[in-house]
């Protein structure tokens, strides 16, 4: 991307509601915390936040942010109750419940409930004494560590940092090893503006983590590949991340069974030869089949 097209922006120098746009475009999608909490008459409360992720394993530590409100300053209903009975269910929110995620945000007053406003079924908790929201699939109890507030101005964050100490899945979205299934799952996101985006489906899709091996880089790519017209990044990356490459032998037996017809073809004319045989490495790159894509790389 060229600089030329890019605009900056100091943060100090733009209108807070604009940078929160712009913060909330970008950094997206967002997983969302429909958080329930008590205040200290035991009246509960419910709202989805989309600042929000998991930082810890061990301990389990969760970490959202009910901000100020960008037009008044004031804290949420969430925020206070926090203080007065530090304790929350972090429900996730997959498809078949956002829309009443998204009526519980209404700005009601203190003291109204949102699982009867959103049509949502309370149901107790094991350790803690907020309630659970039934019809999410995964509901984690938590015990509030921390709260950190960020500032007094609209639109400032504040961070509670929490202790999952139980955590309740539905069987209905695991898979056949027990572990939770994304397509049967069917999380959202949040993203910028009114926008959330669906995780399932065509979205959904595997990037091999190079943890375990170690790839080559895609320094080590030859030049011919590396600077190829046709190849994308993320399909560099995919070779790159090789730990060897194919020997010799598999490359001209590969050849042999699946390449023939192209060097018959385009034979004298290298350079579209070289296209072709990219365009094809393209079709299995994408196709997460990187084996066989670099043995058509190198087969010129």
């Amino acid at each position: 991307m060229n600089d030329m097209n890019m605009i900056s922006l100091d943060p100090k120098e733009v209108n807070t509601s604009e940078f929160h746009s712009y913060l909330v475009g970008a950094v997206a999608p967002r997983p969302i915390a429909f958080a329930s909490t008590l205040d200290k008459e035991g009246k509960p409360n419910l709202s989805p936040f989309s600042f929000f992720n998991i930082f810890s394993a061990k301990p389990p530590i969760a970490v959202f942010s009910p901000s100020r409100s960008g037009r008044s300053g004031a804290t949420k209903n969430t925020h206070d109750n926090l203080k007065e009975v530090p304790e929350v269910v972090i429900n996730v929110v997959n498809f078949d419940l956002v829309q009443q995620a998204s009526l519980s945000s209404t700005e009601y007053p203190k003291g109204v409930n949102e699982f009867v406003k959103a049509g949502l079924t309370p149901i107790p908790s094991v350790l803690i004494k907020p309630f659970r929201v039934k019809e999410s699939p995964v509901q984690m109890e938590c015990k509030v560590n921390q709260v950190i507030e960020l500032g007094s101005a609209g639109g400032a964050g504040n961070l509670v940092i929490c202790e999952i100490v139980m955590m309740h899945i539905n069987e209905s979205v695991l898979d056949e090893h027990r572990k939770i299934d994304p397509q049967k799952i069917n999380l959202v996101g949040r993203m910028g503006a009114n926008y959330y985006c669906r995780a399932s489906g065509n979205a959904v899709f595997e990037v091999e983590k190079p943890l375990v091996k170690i790839g080559i880089g895609v320094d080590s790519i030859p030049a011919a590949i590396r600077l190829s017209k046709v190849l994308s990044g993320n399909n560099l990356g995919q070779l790159g991340n090789v730990e060897k490459l194919p020997e010799l032998f598999e490359i001209n037996e590969y050849k042999k069974a699946h390449l023939e017809g192209f060097f018959r073809k385009f034979a004298g004319t290298r350079e579209i030869l070289e296209n072709q045989l990219h365009l094809k490495a393209k079709e299995l790159l994408d196709k997460g089949n990187v084996t066989d894509a670099w043995k058509v790389l190198l087969a010129v």
